[in-house]
């Protein structure tokens, strides 16, 4: 959902939404009936598909998987409905679900309805109030440890969402599972491996200093800025977005994962965050870390282990898109600049390691 741009109204492929048969399913919601109007897409960071529309008075932005789905693209989509709608009424900064668990054959894939969020995505706008106050933007990113600290807190078993993830080993899992993966891209034809100076030696590094102790807790699991939503009028955020690695895990890893992902002006990095990434004036690792801690109980003296984490995590993730470019299966343009992030992300790792 990162940078939920609207887009001119366009005429809409059936293929992607049967407009239809979501009505129909909508009338047994006893949701307002209507004509619907209105329908535009929404850009953002992600494939997964996003329209807007009006009918019977009131606003709705529908989200699916992509229009070729992968083989986990129902399910993820039916993840992030159910945690979404056990987060309604947490306080926690969200998309609210209005509406889902439709059947897969309603339009041909899991879907859901949700209440459109009045804010912007630093990715693709930067306001002049924004642009023009480095405190407000140092704010915007306090706002963003708030409200990954203040999820982090919640009991997820008293939400419901026991068995939404598999905490026991969560850890220990990290560096095997994501190895594995890195692996996994060898079968992209073209891809000539991972040239990534000294994967093994942070993996090693982070079994050989994993915390022993850590307590379990709702993980977004992608939490850079690029999937938030800020608000017009001040540094506050509107909603966190983008949902689909969302987990049961160590929320510290969120912490981790926005330090990791800082942008600093001058990285290929900071591109990511479009012209916030470009301006600066985010707080320190260090003001991040201890802004956290007033939201969040848990013990911050392992950060700088799980901000190596996300180098390492996030890394792998991106090299996959530079593995599947080199096959021709994404533009090259595309796997060149991810490529280029993970270099970076693997020499920050390298120097928190020292």
């Amino acid at each position: 959902m990162a940078g939920m741009s609207v887009a001119q109204p366009v005429e809409v492929d059936r293929d992607v939404v049967d407009f239809a048969a979501v009505g129909k399913w909508m009338d047994e919601q006893g949701l307002p009936a209507g004509e619907f109007t209105g329908v535009a897409p929404l850009g953002g960071g992600t494939q997964n598909i996003m329209l807007r529309f009006t009918r019977g008075g009131r606003d709705y932005v529908l989200r699916r998987g992509p229009k070729h789905l992968r083989a986990a693209s129902n399910n993820v989509i039916r993840r992030e409905s159910r945690i979404l709608g056990a987060l309604d009424g947490t306080g926690i900064r969200a998309p609210k679900v209005i509406a889902a668990g439709a059947a897969d054959d309603v339009i041909g894939a899991s879907f859901y309805l949700m209440e459109p969020i009045n804010g912007f995505n630093p990715q693709t706008e930067l306001p002049a109030l924004h642009a023009g106050d480095p405190e407000i933007r140092r704010q915007m990113g306090l706002s963003a440890v708030e409200a990954i600290a203040r999820l982090g807190a919640l009991d997820h078993e008293a939400l419901g969402l026991a068995d939404y993830g598999k905490p026991d080993g969560f850890l220990e899992r990290q560096v095997p599972r994501w190895l594995k993966e890195l692996e996994s891209y060898s079968a992209n034809e073209g891809y000539a491996g991972p040239e990534i100076p000294g994967v093994e030696r942070v993996g090693d590094w982070l079994d050989r200093n994993r915390p022993a102790q850590w307590k379990p807790g709702i993980l977004h699991g992608d939490c850079h800025l690029a999937n938030m939503m800020f608000s017009y009028d001040g540094p506050e955020v509107a909603a966190m977005v983008d949902w689909e690695m969302s987990t049961i895990g160590d929320p510290l890893l969120d912490l981790g994962w926005q330090i990791a992902t800082r942008p600093e002006p001058g990285t290929t990095g900071a591109a990511l965050i479009g012209t916030l990434g470009a301006v600066g004036g985010l707080p320190t690792p260090a003001e991040m870390i201890e802004h956290y801690g007033k939201f969040n109980d848990r013990d911050l003296s392992n950060a700088t282990w799980y901000t190596v984490l996300a180098c390492f995590k996030l890394g792998i993730v991106l090299e996959g898109t530079y593995a599947r470019a080199a096959a021709g299966k994404a533009p090259k343009q595309v796997g060149d600049f991810l490529h280029a992030i993970t270099l970076e992300l693997f020499d920050k790792a390298h120097r928190l390691m020292e």
